[in-house]
Order: structure tokens, then C-alpha cells, then sequence
């Protein structure tokens, strides 16, 4: 219960829990406990989206959702704290892991929340191809809204009135397209996540192509241009 006591601080004054990580204040308890809501959440959201095509396959995505997540942190989070670093910043690696993970909970969070009506069309529709975009529309949605919440996080806990800052807030915006990018293909490497309805079980498939060709087709094929 305590995890999800650091979860609810953020979630009822955030400005105090970002103040409490730009000072320190139980930083190695606020990551774990975070880590561990964030991937509880996303565990079940993918075990939801995962259920299109089996146990087997609704297992598998309720492991790879939170890897997901973890993983393009683990890529993107060192050029992040580096080039800060080089431009000024005093921040300390495990501030800037606290306040990503903080994000990644609002990011969790909505999933959650989206749950209920996600789990509704799975069990009301048999559209396969509309089931998968519904989906894409929630993650980009859920994705952005995380993302903004983290710039806000950024500028918050950042020093706003040297020069220094504001080249620290450009290469920051720049970082967040990369994260965005990052995230989205390798989404795309450990797909499936939603399986194919009528296939055997396939826990990854081939790298071809990349993941925009992919949801170009989809939405035709959903509009009825395929």
C-alpha cells in the first residue's frame, strides 16, 4: 500500500511532489514505489489488449506493455541527464528517473482508467483492425498527455532565470521528440501486442518496415480505402 500512497501524493499535489524530488526528499522510495504502480497498471492494461488472441499471447503483453515503457526510459534517460549536465544542470540522475517515472504514472494511470471501456470493445466488437487503432488513438493520446506532463515537470524544477536554462529547455523539447520516436518504434520491434486473430501465437515477429508504414494501412484498411 505504501507504493501506491507515493502514487496518490503526486496524483493530489504534484507541485509539492515535484518540489519534494528537486530536494531529495525520499527520492529512492518515490522511484520504486512508482516503478512498481507503473508497471502493475501497465500489466494489466496489456493483459487487456492482449486478450484479442489468447492467454498465451495476453500474458506475453502484459510482460512487454511495462518493458515497453521501462525500456525506451533506459534508451532516452542518459542523453537526457548528460547533455543537461553539460549545459549546467545540478541535477542528480536519480531526480531526473523520479521525475520520468512520475510522468510515466499519469501515462499509467489513464491506461488504467481507459481499461473498462477498452476491455467493453474487446468484448463487444470482433473488428480486429479497429480494436488495434481504438488502441493506437488511447497510447498517443495517453503518450502526449504524459509527455507534457514531464516538460512541465522539467520547467518546474529547472532554474528559469540563467541563460543556461533556456539552452537546457531547448535541447529538453528536442529530447522529447527523440523519446517520442524511440517509444514509437520499439513499440513497432516488440510488437505483437494485440496478437493475430485466427494465428498461432507469435511472441515477437520479424523487424521489417517501420510502424508508421504499418498505421497508415491500418487506418485505410478502418476507412475503407483497402
Amino acid at each position: 500500500m505504501n507504493h501506491f500512497s507515493t502514487l496518490m501524493q503526486l496524483l493530489r499535489d504534484r507541485e509539492k511532489f515535484w518540489l519534494d524530488i528537486s530536494k531529495e526528499v525520499r527520492l529512492e522510495n518515490k522511484i520504486v514505489g512508482l516503478l512498481i504502480c507503473n508497471s502493475v497498471f501497465f500489466a494489466i492494461y496489456g493483459a487487456i489488449i492482449g486478450s484479442f488472441n489468447g492467454l498465451l499471447q495476453m500474458f506475453a503483453s502484459a510482460v512487454k506493455l511495462p518493458a515497453l515503457y521501462l525500456i525506451t526510459l533506459i534508451i532516452c534517460l542518459p542523453t537526457l541527464y548528460f547533455f543537461d549536465l553539460i549545459y549546467g544542470s545540478n541535477r542528480s540522475f536519480g531526480q531526473y528517473l523520479a521525475l520520468l517515472l512520475s510522468s510515466m504514472s499519469i501515462i499509467s494511470v489513464m491506461l488504467f482508467c481507459f481499461a473498462p471501456i477498452t476491455l467493453f470493445f474487446r468484448l463487444s466488437i470482433n473488428d480486429y483492425e479497429f480494436f488495434k487503432l481504438f488502441n493506437v488513438v488511447i497510447f498517443a493520446v495517453t503518450g502526449f498527455i504524459g509527455i507534457n506532463f514531464f516538460y512541465r515537470a522539467m520547467l518546474f524544477v529547472n532554474e528559469q532565470d540563467t541563460e543556461k536554462a533556456k539552452y537546457r529547455n531547448s535541447i529538453f523539447k528536442a529530447w522529447l521528440v527523440l523519446y517520442a520516436f524511440v517509444g514509437s518504434q520499439l513499440g513497432w520491434t516488440l510488437r505483437p501486442f494485440f496478437g493475430t486473430l485466427g494465428k498461432e501465437f507469435e511472441l515477437f515477429r520479424d523487424i521489417e518496415g517501420n510502424v508508421y508504414v504499418h498505421l497508415f494501412k491500418v487506418v485505410s484498411h478502418v476507412l475503407g480505402f483497402k
